[in-house]
């Protein structure tokens, strides 16, 4: 079992900066790919990055490449997502998920996501 617990949304203008955590409960961190998801008001939950166990693999939707940075601290059992640049389309609700499969990550299967921190952009 995997309890996942989001902080650090927030108000911010656009072009600025957030970084947003997630602590993870549990022994086997490492064990577990690590993502995050965000779903706009009206619009289905959408893919934004994955990081391996290891953190030596990581993986970007094509709308926040270049932008967003997937980190983590297995010392800390907590991911970030560093947020550059923020647009007024990246305005959502942004989830935390850990899977075993980071291949599989991208999907949105996994069994374990947290509750959701808001991020709104504004123009």
């Amino acid at each position: 079992q995997v309890h996942l617990v989001e902080s650090g949304g927030g108000l911010v203008q656009a072009g600025g900066s957030l970084r947003l955590s997630c602590a993870a409960s549990g022994r086997t961190f490492s064990a577990y790919a690590m993502g995050w998801f965000r779903q706009a008001p009206g619009k289905e939950r959408e893919f934004v990055a994955a990081i391996s166990g290891s953190g030596g693999n990581t993986y970007y939707s094509d709308s926040v490449k270049g932008r967003f940075t997937i980190s983590r601290d297995n010392a800390k059992n907590t991911v970030y997502l560093q947020m550059n640049n923020l647009q007024f389309e990246d305005t959502a609700v942004y989830y935390c998920t850990a899977d075993k499969l980071f291949r599989g990550l991208r999907f949105g299967q996994s069994d374990y996501w947290g509750q959701g921190t808001q991020i709104t952009v504004s123009s």
